[in-house]
């Protein structure tokens, strides 16, 4: 069972990491400034070993985007402090999650032996150090070096000792209980980008490769990676157990569970569910049994292309253990080794967040089986681009023709890696788009990028930039071209209208069908990481492209290409502690391949409350509700709904509904009933009621020019006719509508022949029915909506 912060530490957490940026980025300015890193030239008073430091850093900058004025020589630093910032406090904090885990080990000239950070005071001044700290960070650095690069300068980047001090203090005010938890390390990004996200969001502009990350990082509730591993990896492992005979659910989850075996914990799948075989009455997991997955653990390979950092990986490290352990015969730490090398790999957009993500794995590995040098780990950042430019990095393919045009098309879609990270699709560069295979391109990433006689590299600190950032990309296109068994995220959210032009183009050309948003583009995107037929993609996204019409061709496709699993919809307050954000989310799982006509969508519904708490009970226990899938296809605007297929008329054939006018300026245009006795110019109308009102008659628009001026003149055919007024401020309400203008807030319902039915009509919308119904059809209650719901046999007739 997973330990989580409790709330007031968290609290202390965010506050603290707030304060760590302010004062770490404000620390490592001024260090930099002090080696004139921004200006043209080093000063006289300089010794050789800080202007050697000053131009490694120049360089480091110039890695990560610090633009330099070719007139004046001076340097932009802000990436640079921003990175130097980063390196200082999370040294600081990793050696404190190591020691507090007592994982903190000497390098191997002092016996690879675990020390306290007590010994690290004493041992200091005989090993060269600076005090506990500096001795403690050094260690923990030479056990990570997947995480700090050993040779990076902002880490000999010297901060005043005051400033040093006050990073210390703040680190000494976590308590020690926080860093054995299992989800600190993931609030730790989140809450160090608060500040950065509040800033961008402010400023309206729109989202690029620097604000991207910021603006996208949302750390993904526990219960959220549980119900979505164990309703795969579990579902799995209960499909090869077969059948279950079991009185109840429960005890079919009971026989699931796998013991704890050689020191890794007991699996209990807690969130898997299944559904009963009503002829044979036996039990299978209610996503499936992923059949088309390898019959052995040690074949699935698990990728999150948005892995932040690191959660859905640290919580399949030990399912996939314990797992091989029951299959092979592993000891605990061989198993752990084997999963890092076999099973798990990880994509982010941030180098920063894929650092936590690895220093995330590899203490949970440690904390397994104990303390062993660890693999190579398959994390990669996928926002790495090529500081080359194009004719330096297509002359790396020598007078190859083909390995030239390869390289050229390569150095074209990486260039723009900042911003699309995991979109990146190496496997789609076929015909002609791309001569050469991208398994004989890659190589030359690591090799002939990084070579001494590039002629980008003239300068050696220039070279060794150069020559990390290609062998990250080439790290990063392996794993972009690879095929999975299992995908699994929380993808990023970004609607289209805030994307800057580089994202949004991209989309458009190759996702035209999710385009509306990020997330739905990267529904697309993660099946084209799965194995063609076999392959599934398991995600937490918002719900709005289940039901809204943007994305119709999207379901459609989605419905007719894809097996769909299970689908869970958690409605608003699905994430705690999210700095305000409203974020209505779904968790589903595809598989990439055909369905059979038989297919049923098993799904729950988990909306109705609105805490992470009362959400985690209802995935574990509410009713599994199951709907084919094909018969979605039939649903108004394929829009994906629970509930009994019948055959109910859908209020559409009897009635049709308007959407009203959009002044554009209501300022303007929009008046109280009792502000103007004129109505040659006033006109009445109906909008959204007033507070402590039942209905919206207390409006007048300028119709001096007839509705000309307004942005949207709209809802004209209901005028003259008699209908029903919808409103959905929180909850559907309804009056009635008698021919006037309407505003946009509201959506007008007129029976298409006369009045008739109308007393039977606003029964119905007024009925708390009527919003059940809407429900089921669109979950954010829009009105619009309204005539797709079905209808009662006797309204009909």
């Amino acid at each position: 069972m997973s330990i989580s912060l409790s709330k007031e530490q968290r609290r202390l957490l965010e506050k603290v990491t707030a304060d760590a940026r302010t004062l770490a980025e404000s620390a490592c300015r001024a260090a930099l400034e002090n080696l004139a890193v921004h200006e043209k030239e080093y000063r006289a008073h300089m010794s050789v070993e800080q202007r050697l430091l000053r131009n490694r850093l120049r360089s480091r900058g110039r890695a990560l985007g610090d633009q330099r004025d070719l007139r004046t020589g001076i340097q932009d630093m802000h990436h640079l402090v921003e990175l130097a910032a980063y390196e200082h406090w999370h040294r600081l904090l990793f050696t404190r999650f190591l020691t507090e885990n007592n994982l903190l080990i000497t390098d191997e000239a002092n016996g690879n032996i675990p020390v306290t950070f007590e010994e690290c005071e004493e041992l200091a001044p005989e090993l060269g150090a600076r005090d506990g700290h500096d001795l403690a960070c050094r260690f923990a650095s030479l056990k990570l070096p997947g995480v700090f690069r050993r040779d990076d300068p902002a880490l000999d980047l010297p901060i005043a000792l005051n400033d040093q001090v006050e990073l210390r203090k703040l680190l000494a005010a976590l308590p020690s209980e926080a860093f054995r938890t299992d989800d600190a390390l993931g609030w730790t990004y989140q809450f160090w980008q608060a500040q950065r996200k509040e800033e961008v969001n402010k400023s309206g502009k729109k989202i690029g490769a620097d604000e991207l990350s910021p603006v996208t990082q949302l750390f993904t509730e526990d219960y959220m990676v549980e119900f979505l591993l164990h309703n795969t990896l579990g579902a799995w492992w209960a499909g090869k157990l077969g059948p279950i005979k079991a009185n109840s659910e429960e005890e079919a989850r009971a026989q699931t569970k796998l013991a704890a075996r050689d020191g890794v914990p007991a699996i209990s799948w807690t969130y898997l569910r299944f559904v009963q075989d009503e002829t044979t009455k036996t039990w299978l997991p209610a996503a499936g049994i992923f059949g088309g997955w390898p019959k052995s653990a040690r074949l699935i390979r698990l990728l999150d292309p948005c892995m932040g950092s690191g959660h859905f990986l640290v919580f399949a490290l030990p399912l996939l253990v314990r797992l091989r352990l029951e299959e092979e015969k592993l000891g605990a730490q061989a198993a752990v080794v084997a999963v890092l090398k076999d099973n798990i790999h990880g994509l982010e957009l941030d180098e920063r967040c894929t650092q936590i993500a690895a220093f995330n794995v590899a203490l949970t590995a440690w904390k397994l089986a104990g303390y062993q040098a660890l693999p190579s780990l398959s994390l990669a950042c996928s926002g790495l681009a090529p500081i080359a430019g194009e004719a330096e990095w297509v002359a790396l393919a020598g007078e190859n023709d083909r390995l030239r045009r390869g390289m050229k098309r390569l150095h074209g879609l990486f260039k723009d890696a900042p911003v699309l990270g995991s979109l990146i699709n190496p496997r789609a560069l076929a015909g002609d788009l791309i001569e050469a295979e991208f398994h004989e391109l890659a190589p030359l990433l690591t090799t002939a990028l990084a070579s001494s006689d590039n002629q980008k590299a003239k300068i050696e600190n220039d070279a060794v930039e150069l020559a990390v950032i290609a062998q990250g990309l080439a790290k990063a296109a392996e794993l972009l071209a690879g095929q999975f068994t299992l995908v699994i995220t929380n993808v990023p959210y970004l609607g289209r209208g805030k994307q800057d032009e580089v994202l949004k183009d991209y989309c458009e050309l190759v996702y035209p069908e999710a385009k509306t948003d990020l997330a739905t583009c990267f529904v697309q995107r993660c099946l084209d990481f799965c194995a063609v037929g076999s392959g599934s993609i398991s995600l937490v996204t918002p719900q709005s492209w289940l039901f809204l019409g943007s994305y119709k061709k999207q379901r459609e496709h989605l419905i007719k290409t894809e097996t769909w699993n299970l689908l869970a919809r958690l409605g608003p307050g699905a994430f705690e502690a999210i700095s305000g954000e409203v974020v209505n989310a779904i968790l589903i799982s595809l598989t990439h391949a055909k369905s059979t006509t038989a297919q049923m969508l098993h799904g729950l519904d988990a909306s109705a409350p609105r805490n992470v708490e009362e959400k985690a009970l209802l995935l574990r226990d509410s009713a599994v509700v199951a709907v084919g899938q094909d018969g979605q296809l039939r649903n108004p605007d394929t829009r994906i709904v629970f509930g009994e297929e019948n055959s109910s008329e859908l209020l559409e054939k009897m009635a049709e509904s308007f959407q009203g006018i959009k002044t554009g300026d209501d300022n303007r245009f929009k008046r109280f009933v009792w502000e103007h006795n004129s109505f040659t110019r006033w006109r009445f109308s109906c909008g959204s009621p007033q507070s402590g009102s039942t209905v919206g008659y207390s409006y007048i628009l300028d119709w001096i020019n007839a509705g000309k001026d307004f942005a949207r003149f709209q809802g004209m055919k209901a005028y003259n006719r008699s209908g029903i007024c919808l409103t959905n401020v929180g909850r559907i309400s309804s009056f009635f509508y008698f021919g006037m203008p309407f505003t946009s807030e509201i959506t007008v319902i007129v029976p298409k022949s006369g009045t008739k039915i109308l007393p039977e009509l606003y029964s119905f919308v007024a009925d708390s029915q009527f919003e059940e119904e809407v429900r089921k059809v669109d979950q954010s209650l829009a009105v619009s909506t309204a005539v797709v719901v079905k209808i009662p046999f006797d309204l009909a007739h």
